[in-house]
C-alpha cells in the first residue's frame, strides 16, 4: 500500500466523485480510479459504491477513512518535524527539568532561546530526575536538566551528559534560630533539629549528598513541595537545605547560611541529558544553558 493510495482515497471519501478528487490533487480521473483499483486489491476490499453521479462509501470504506486519514496527518507531522531539524530554533523544543532548576536557570536559557528563534515551540516539563530521564528516553523530552549527587553518577550509557555547574547546598533557618547570625554552620551544629525534608528518609533527600559521619538527622515534618517545606522553616518548625539554584525562590523572611568548607561542602552536579544524536536545535540550548550556568 503506497501513501499517495490513501490520499486519492480521502480526497475521493471527501469530494464524492473521482473527479472532484483529481481536480483537487491535480490527477487525471483516469490516475484516480487506477490508485483506488490498486487499493482495493491490495485490501481486498471494495471501498465505494459506484453511483450514477458520483461515489459512495461502502461499509468498508467507512471503516479505513479515520485509519487513512490518521496515517496521513502522522506523515505529515513526521515530515514537519524532519523539515525542522534542519535548522536551529525550527520546529519544537520540549525541556525537562528538576524544580529547583526552574527557578532561574532553565527559564532564562529558554527566554534567551525564544528571543533568538521567536517562531520556536517551546515547552517546558517539571520533574524529577528518575523521571524526566524516562522521559527523554521515551522521547517525551528533547533535552532534560537533572541533577545528582556526587556518589550516585547518573547513567551514561543511554545518554549523553553535559556537565553545567556543581551545586552548594545552603541552610535554611527562621531569622529567630539562635545560628542566624552566623555567615557558615557545619551540619552537626544542627543536630538538635528538626529537619524539614522531602522524605522521612534522609537517604532519599538532599540530605544524602553530604551528611556528616555518623549525622542522622531528625526528620519530624515531611514537606514535597518548595514553598509548604519554606513556609515551615520560616514558622520555626525546623531547618531546611536549600539548593543554591533556588535562592531566587527563597522568601526574604529565611536566613540562608553556608555549609563549613571544611567539612560539611555539599555539592548537586547539575547536567544537561540528551540522546545521542541531539538535533542542532538541542545543541544549541545546552550550549545557552552552560553560558548561564557559568552566571550563576
Amino acid at each position: 500500500m503506497q501513501t499517495q493510495s490513501l490520499e486519492v482515497f480521502v480526497a475521493v471519501a471527501h469530494g464524492g466523485s473521482f473527479t472532484r478528487a483529481a481536480r483537487v490533487l491535480g490527477y487525471t480521473q483516469s490516475a484516480v480510479s487506477r490508485q483506488i483499483a490498486v487499493l482495493e486489491k491490495d485490501l481486498n476490499a471494495d471501498l465505494f459504491d459506484r453511483l450514477p453521479r458520483g461515489v459512495a462509501l461502502t461499509e468498508q470504506g467507512r471503516a479505513l477513512l479515520p485509519h487513512a486519514e490518521a496515517t496521513l496527518e502522522r506523515l505529515r507531522t513526521a515530515q514537519r518535524d524532519l523539515d525542522s531539524l534542519r535548522d536551529v530554533g525550527g520546529g519544537r523544543l520540549r525541556v525537562g527539568a528538576f524544580p529547583t532548576a526552574v527557578a532561574a536557570l532553565v527559564p532564562r536559557a529558554l527566554a534567551a532561546f525564544r528571543t533568538a528563534y521567536p517562531k520556536a515551540q517551546l515547552s517546558l516539563l517539571e520533574g524529577l530526575t528518575p523521571a524526566l530521564l524516562d522521559r527523554l528516553a521515551a522521547g517525551d523530552a528533547d533535552l532534560a536538566v537533572v541533577s545528582a549527587p556526587p556518589d550516585h553518577p547518573l547513567d551514561t550509557a543511554r545518554f549523553d551528559l553535559h556537565h553545567l555547574l556543581d551545586e552548594q547546598l545552603l541552610v535554611a533557618v527562621a531569622p529567630g534560630h539562635p545560628l542566624a547570625g552566623r555567615h557558615t554552620v557545619r551540619l552537626a551544629e544542627l543536630a538538635g533539629d528538626s529537619f524539614i525534608a522531602g522524605s522521612a528518609t534522609a537517604e532519599e533527600t538532599l540530605l544524602r549528598a553530604g551528611l556528616p559521619s555518623g549525622f542522622r538527622p531528625r526528620i519530624d515534618i515531611v514537606a514535597a513541595e518548595w514553598t509548604g517545606k519554606l513556609g515551615c522553616v520560616a514558622a520555626g518548625l525546623g531547618v531546611a537545605l536549600v539548593p543554591a539554584l533556588a535562592i531566587r525562590a527563597t522568601p526574604a523572611d529565611l536566613v540562608l547560611l553556608r555549609l563549613h568548607p571544611d567539612d560539611d561542602v555539599s555539592v548537586r552536579r547539575i547536567f544537561a541529558a540528551t540522546n545521542r544524536r541531539p538535533t542542532p536545535t538541542v545543541t544549541h540550548m545546552v550550549t545557552l544553558l552552560g553560558r548561564i550556568a557559568a552566571t550563576l
